[in-house]
């Protein structure tokens, strides 16, 4: 009986087996392949040795060549497969030597069964990689044609090419160039299919083709296949006797189809379907990776309805269940200690905190419960620490949710100093983290919280004021939001602070940003800063022309009318200081555009023009006299008498308060 062959690459052989793949003999070219391919066979080791020796670019080279023969370019992609089956860093050297664009472009050149196949599976094992380029795939029409015709092909082809779609669909516009290709069709047809895995890969194909995309959403609620609608179909999935991994992909894709607005919150499929198998599957009879794939959808399909959270928060002990998660601990008894079981617990925690800030988005009783839940607050705060970037996100979020909470800011934020950690971890942050960490500390830093006063002694108002000078809207909102609740009832000291380390040219690019929000949080500052009356003159002395220009740049801009009513109110503040009124009074433009506001129809806006009138002639304050002359001569005090006729309520009284303030009157 003849040996079978020992395939061991080693100093000698290889420099052979190299020196054979740069041959024009395609007979020694293909033996020095097959040699190679089955000398890396489950060896890493061996797979190393190639990539070390350089073999890969001459790899590439041949892939492409159509003197070789059909059987070289095959062997080459199994080749290249196996290798996609190594270590992380060898599928990286893959993945820096743009190994999918030389296949794809391979695979469109042959129509070959055998080599189709061989290069489908070899970009579906490298794509599965967080760090590979997906967008190779929509990089061009004629791949996405051709892996769509593939799937009529074999069983096989159909698996890969589903998997390749879900691992690259990542935008709008690649979900839009999916659904012009016919995919609908597609998926409805591949659901219908006996084979686990395949209906698998096809599920999570379709979640990514309709996540975040109502029009593609609500276009597959419609869609019936056999009778069946693509939601019946959904639901008949995720039921207790299929497998728990076709189970959670077809919880996602309801998911995906309500947070798109196809199906409704009340829909049984979402409320008595997804969520309670979601909340099934986080049990610990299932397997870790599950349990963590099943919370992370959950957190998603209740983020944002407070029925739903309800629901979840009484359902199987869930909150208990996510006790176990934060508790996991990273090497189990028995275990070995290393780098997998600390992954492991990582991952539990960061599902744990999600599912735990979708939960306390709405109610109060249930955050309390939350809090309350095995120390979970000393696990998030060691969760802000830790060097992994998803489970400080995840940690921060759950504390942006549970700090919605006026009682949890006033006593666990508190007891436990919460702001500390928050404060360290904007310290080179990535924009993610910063966004909801500084959305956090704006909750913090409002007037009933104890936190507000050494988050301020800590260099807050710096680095809120840099924020509102970055390019990403989220932090120049959160940026100037902390502000405006640092100025609320602040003292003197802290609002000349804010006023002179912003600058009144950045309020002046804050009032001219395109982001609403952004435009009312300014005014809202300025509001904060043009409170009492000692304040309002001292502010109004440190730069009153450049507030006053300010105010009239939205009353005359095309602005909303909430937005000008801001700004009116901001003149009301005015005018009610000492000193300050003088502002008003000395510019004529402000005074008709108060005069204006009187008789808009909006009654809103003209309320708040009637109360910066009350406050100009307030006959309790010095000089009075003058004023009320100034507003009488022009005809100011004749349209008030004209407007108390008003039916609007809320009207009449600002417009009897200021008739009342004129001495004749």
């Amino acid at each position: 009986m003849v040996p079978h062959p020992i395939f061991v690459m080693n100093a000698e052989t290889s420099r052979y087996y190299i020196d054979n793949l740069y041959t024009q003999d395609n007979a020694k070219c293909y033996q020095a392949l097959n040699f190679v391919k089955n000398s890396i066979m489950g060896s890493n080791r061996q797979k190393g040795m190639v990539i070390a020796n350089g073999i890969l670019p001459r790899l590439l080279q041949v892939l492409p060549d159509q003197t070789k023969t059909p059987d070289i370019r095959l062997e080459t992609v199994v080749i290249l497969g196996s290798l996609a089956k190594g270590s992380e860093d060898q599928v990286k050297s893959l993945v820096d030597a743009n190994v999918v664009t030389y296949i794809f472009n391979a695979f469109l050149m042959d129509d070959e069964p055998k080599f189709t196949e061989a290069c489908l599976r070899c970009i579906c094992t490298i794509l599965q990689f967080p760090f590979s380029d997906y967008s190779v795939v929509f990089s061009d029409a004629a791949i996405i044609r051709k892996l769509i015709k593939t799937i009529e092909e074999s069983i096989s082809n159909s698996i890969c090419a589903m998997s390749i779609l879900s691992y690259s669909c990542r935008t709008i516009a690649h979900q839009n160039t999916l659904w012009e290709e016919g995919i609908g069709f597609i998926l409805a047809n591949l659901l219908n299919t006996e084979l686990d895995d395949l209906s698998i890969a096809t599920l999570k194909c379709f979640a990514r083709v309709c996540q975040d995309n109502p029009m593609i959403s609500a276009a597959l609620e419609e869609t019936e296949y056999n009778g069946k609608t693509m939601p019946e179909m959904l639901d008949s999935m995720r039921g207790g006797d299929r497998p728990t991994s076709m189970r959670l992909a077809a919880s996602k894709c309801i998911t995906c189809l309500y947070r798109a607005g196809a199906l409704g919150v009340n829909d049984s499929k979402v409320m008595f379907g997804a969520l309670p198998t979601l909340v099934r599957l986080c049990q610990n009879d299932q397997k870790w990776e599950h349990r963590v794939e099943a919370a992370e959808i959950l957190a998603v399909l209740i983020e944002d309805d407070a029925e739903l959270q309800s629901l979840a928060s009484i359902s199987n002990h869930l909150l208990q269940t996510l006790a176990e998660f934060v508790n996991y601990p990273a090497h189990p008894l028995g275990e070995y200690g290393g780098t997998y079981g600390e992954h492991r617990s990582k991952e539990m925690k960061q599902a744990a905190f999600k599912v735990f800030a979708s939960l306390g988005a709405n109610d109060e009783e249930i955050r309390k419960r939350i809090i309350e839940t095995d120390n979970l607050i000393d696990h998030i705060v060691l969760g802000l620490k830790d060097p992994s970037p998803k489970v400080q996100l995840a940690a921060v979020r759950c504390l942006h949710s549970l700090s919605r909470s006026v009682q949890q800011l006033r006593t666990t934020f508190q007891d436990h100093s919460v702001w500390k950690p928050l404060m360290t971890l904007l310290e080179g942050a990535s924009d993610e983290i910063l966004s909801v960490t500084s959305s956090t500390l704006c909750n913090l830093l409002l007037e009933f919280s104890p936190s507000k006063e050494p988050i301020l002694e800590s260099g807050a108002i710096e680095l809120f004021c840099s924020l509102t000078k970055r390019d990403d809207h989220s932090l120049r909102l959160n940026g100037i939001w902390a502000l405006m609740n640092m100025a609320f009832q602040a003292e003197q000291k802290i609002k000349s602070q804010i006023l002179s380390t912003l600058g009144t040219d950045q309020i002046f690019n804050l009032l001219s940003d395109s982001h609403i929000n952004i435009l009312m949080k300014t005014l809202g500052l300025l509001r904060n800063l043009l409170s009492t009356k000692p304040h309002i003159d001292y502010i109004m002395n440190l730069c009153g022309g450049d507030i006053i220009q300010a105010v009239m740049m939205i009353l005359e801009g095309d602005n909303l009318p909430e937005v000008k009513e801001q700004a009116l109110c901001i003149l009301a503040n005015i005018a009610d200081g000492d000193i300050a009124k003088d502002y008003i009074m000395r510019n004529n433009e402000i005074l008709k555009k108060i005069q204006e506001y009187m008789t808009n129809c909006n009654a809103k806006l003209q309320a708040a023009a009637i109360f910066c009138v009350s406050n100009l002639v307030w006959k309790e304050d010095s000089g009075a006299a003058d004023r009320q002359a100034k507003l009488k001569e022009m005809g100011i005090f004749k349209l008030l008498q004209q407007l108390i006729t008003t039916s609007d309520s809320l009207l009449f009284d600002k417009v009897k308060t200021a008739l009342t303030q004129f001495s004749d009157s």
